[in-house]
């Protein structure tokens, strides 16, 4: 997938107005069926990141592919202002200094080595019998972490298994097109 500018912007108008009207504000976003283009109608999965203040204040995806990206980027949004437990919600007072990142996934690939991780295209899922836990790529680039660092930490505080289970657990990668406003 890839997205214009003004795609981007959309998106982005789609998840501030889904975290507004949450907040009372009634800030609709009408975008006529003819300017919801082909790409946001694909099922795709998505993570939503809110920060107030370049501090992250709530980060909440989905990799499901039953809805159309508009639709999972609302839901992560509201998800990412007001569930995210790490965080207090988003309070009306925050909005002016509000800023939103998306992620849109790229279906999942398993692998078999950590060999097979590039650091800063690919994020990480795994699955540890009822365990799972993901970390999208630019985590492991804001943190210059190696592929193993990031194994560890995806394991012990994603997937709460102990850092080095992931040696036995099911590994997936995918790519996040990333983009904020």
């Amino acid at each position: 997938m890839n997205f214009s500018a003004l795609q981007r912007k959309k998106l982005l108008d789609i998840a501030e107005s889904a975290i507004l009207n949450c907040l009372d504000v009634k800030h609709d976003i009408e975008i006529p069926g003819e300017e919801i283009d082909d790409e946001f109608c694909k099922e795709a999965g998505a993570f939503v990141s809110v920060y107030v203040s370049n501090n992250l204040r709530g980060c909440i995806g989905t990799f499901s592919q039953n809805e159309p990206l508009f639709e999972n980027v609302k839901k992560m949004a509201v998800s990412a202002a007001f569930d995210d437990s790490r965080f207090k919600p988003i309070r009306l007072d925050d909005i002016d200094e509000l800023k939103i990142e998306i992620s849109v996934l790229t279906p999942r690939k398993r692998i078999f080595s950590p060999d097979e991780i590039e650091v800063g295209k690919h994020g990480i899922y795994i699955i540890s019998g009822m365990n799972r836990g993901t970390l999208l790529p630019q985590v492991a680039v804001k943190n210059d972490w190696s592929n193993i660092e990031f194994l560890e930490y995806c394991a012990q505080y994603k997937a709460g298994i102990h850092k080095s289970e992931w040696r036995n657990a099911e590994l997936y990668t995918y790519e996040a097109i990333v983009f904020s406003g």
